[in-house]
C-alpha cells in the first residue's frame, strides 16, 4: 500500500498536473475581451440596433431630421391641397355644366337667367357672365348694338380669366414642391453621407458595419423627398388637365351668352322696325346735360 503521508509532496504534484488542463479548456471556453483600443470593436457596441424608418429618424442628425421633418410637412400640404382644390374643382365643374345646360336651352338670355337664379341660385362662373351680359345691357339701352357686343366680349373675357385664376389658386405650390423636393432631399443625403465619412475617419476603420446606419439615414431622405415629390407632381398635372377643360366650359357658356344678347338685339331691332314702318331704327345716345348760361 502507498503511504500518503510519506508521499505527500509527490501526490501534490501529480493532482497539479491534472488540473492543469482542465483549466486551461475552461479558460478557452471563454470569450476573450476585445483588446483596448480596437476600433471596430468599440464602433461595434455604440451603433443602432433599431435600423426602422423611425429608428433611423431618430438616429439621424439634427439636419437631417429637419429635412425629413420639412419634406413630410411637404408632403401633407400636398395632399390638403389635393382634397381641398378637388372638392371646389368638383363642384365648380358640375355648377357650370348645370348652368350651360340651362343657358343652352333657353331661348332668351331673360329666360336664362330666371332659369339659373332660380335652380342654381345665381351661383358659379356662368351665372357671373349671365349677370354681366343683363348688366351690360341696362348700362348700353340707348347705345349701337355693335359697341354692346364689343363690351360685353370684354366682360365675358375678364369673368373667364378670373374665375380661371381662382381655380389655379394653391396648384403652383403642387409644382414647387414637385421641382424642390428630390433636390431638399438630396441635400439631407449629402449631408448625412459628410457625417459617415467624419465616422469613418475618427473611428479609423473602414468596416461598413461602422457606416451603413449613417448612410441608411441619409438615403432615407432621399426617400421621403421622392415620396413628397411624386404624388405632388402627378396632382399638379391631373389639376392642370381639369383646370384647362372647366376653362373650356366657361369659354363655351361665354359664347352661348353673346349668341343670347345678340339674338335679343337683332329681336328689339326687328320690333323697331315693325313699329316704326320700316322705317331703320335709331339708338339714341343717353341726352347730354345742357348748362344753362346764368
Amino acid at each position: 500500500m502507498v503511504d500518503f503521508r510519506r508521499n505527500g509532496p509527490l501526490m501534490a504534484v501529480i493532482s497539479l498536473a491534472l488540473m492543469a488542463p482542465v483549466q486551461a479548456f475552461a479558460q478557452d471556453a471563454q470569450p476573450a475581451p476585445p483588446p483596448a483600443g480596437d476600433p471596430v470593436a468599440t464602433a461595434a457596441s455604440i451603433l443602432p440596433h433599431d435600423l426602422s424608418p423611425w429608428g433611423m429618424f431618430m438616429q439621424a442628425d439634427i439636419v437631417v431630421k429637419g429635412v425629413m421633418i420639412g419634406l413630410a410637412f411637404a408632403s401633407l400640404v400636398t395632399w390638403t391641397i389635393w382634397l381641398a382644390k378637388g372638392v371646389e374643382l368638383l363642384a365648380a365643374k358640375r355648377r357650370a355644366q348645370a348652368a350651360a345646360r340651362l343657358l343652352e336651352g333657353a331661348e332668351s338670355l331673360e329666360a336664362a337667367s330666371r332659369s339659373i337664379t332660380a335652380r342654381l341660385s345665381g351661383k358659379g362662373a356662368v351665372a357671373d357672365l349671365v349677370t354681366a351680359a343683363n348688366r351690360e345691357l341696362r348700362r348700353s339701352d340707348d347705345l349701337p348694338a355693335e359697341g354692346i357686343k364689343e363690351r360685353l366680349a370684354i366682360a365675358l373675357a375678364r369673368i373667364e380669366a378670373r374665375a380661371g385664376r381662382s381655380m389655379t389658386r394653391g396648384t403652383g405650390l403642387l409644382a414647387t414642391i414637385g421641382a424642390t423636393a428630390p433636390f431638399v432631399g438630396l441635400f439631407g443625403t449629402v449631408w448625412g453621407i459628410m457625417n459617415s465619412f467624419i465616422g469613418i475617419s475618427q473611428s479609423r476603420t473602414t468596416n461598413l458595419a461602422v457606416v451603413a446606419p449613417g448612410i441608411a439615414e441619409a438615403l432615407l431622405a432621399t426617400a421621403i423627398g421622392l415620396v413628397a415629390a411624386i404624388p405632388a407632381v402627378i396632382i399638379y398635372n391631373v389639376f392642370a388637365r381639369a383646370i384647362a377643360g372647366y376653362r373650356a366650359l366657361l369659354s363655351d357658356a361665354s359664347g352661348e351668352v353673346l349668341q343670347h344678347v345678340s339674338r335679343d338685339l337683332e329681336r328689339q331691332e326687328r320690333g323697331d322696325l315693325e313699329r316704326n314702318g320700316n322705317a331703320a331704327p335709331v339708338r339714341t345716345l343717353a341726352p347730354a346735360r345742357t348748362q344753362t348760361a346764368g
